[in-house]
């Protein structure tokens, strides 16, 4: 069964930024908010964390150089 919810860390995981990023992002109104789960955790939404990665915008940098791509 898939979680509903992650904590700070695991969603600055599966986004690929750090936990700070999240937060600012958040802070900022450009990441969704975390949930109350209880009197003092709080977690993100799972659906919530995919509907915001999917809507990111399409880059047209090219991939770093350190990508799985072997070298000859």
């Amino acid at each position: 069964m898939k979680p509903l919810y992650l904590e700070l860390e695991a969603v600055a995981t599966v986004v690929a930024l750090a936990a700070t990023t999240v937060q600012r992002l958040v802070r900022d109104g450009e990441f969704p908010p975390p949930r109350q789960l209880s009197g003092r955790r709080v977690a993100w939404l799972v659906r919530e964390v995919e509907e915001w990665a999917e809507a990111r915008p399409v880059s047209d940098l090219a991939p770093p150089s350190n990508t799985s791509r072997r070298q000859h």
